[in-house]
């Protein structure tokens, strides 16, 4: 995958070019001052990053019954 960096004013100059950069696969990176503010990608791509997103967090220090028990607390104290 390759990614391509444009600034606002490149993506509207040459809108065409990175549309079809992101028809053929590829994620196009968009910058303001140097820093990315976004990303048009393809949609294929976006249910791997969602899955990433959320694999990232349940490999974290998660502890489902903790959280759940902490759920169904705060639950029953807004029910009180």
């Amino acid at each position: 995958m390759i990614e391509a960096f444009a600034t606002a004013t490149e993506l509207k100059n040459h809108l065409g070019k990175y549309l079809q950069m992101v028809i053929d696969g590829n994620e196009v990176i968009l910058t303001k001052n140097g820093q990315e503010i976004g990303r048009i990608i393809p949609k294929t791509k976006v249910v791997s990053y969602l899955t990433d997103s959320l694999t990232g967090i349940i490999k974290g220090n998660y502890d489902y019954e903790k959280e759940k028990e902490e759920a169904l607390r705060k639950k029953y104290e807004s029910l009180d």
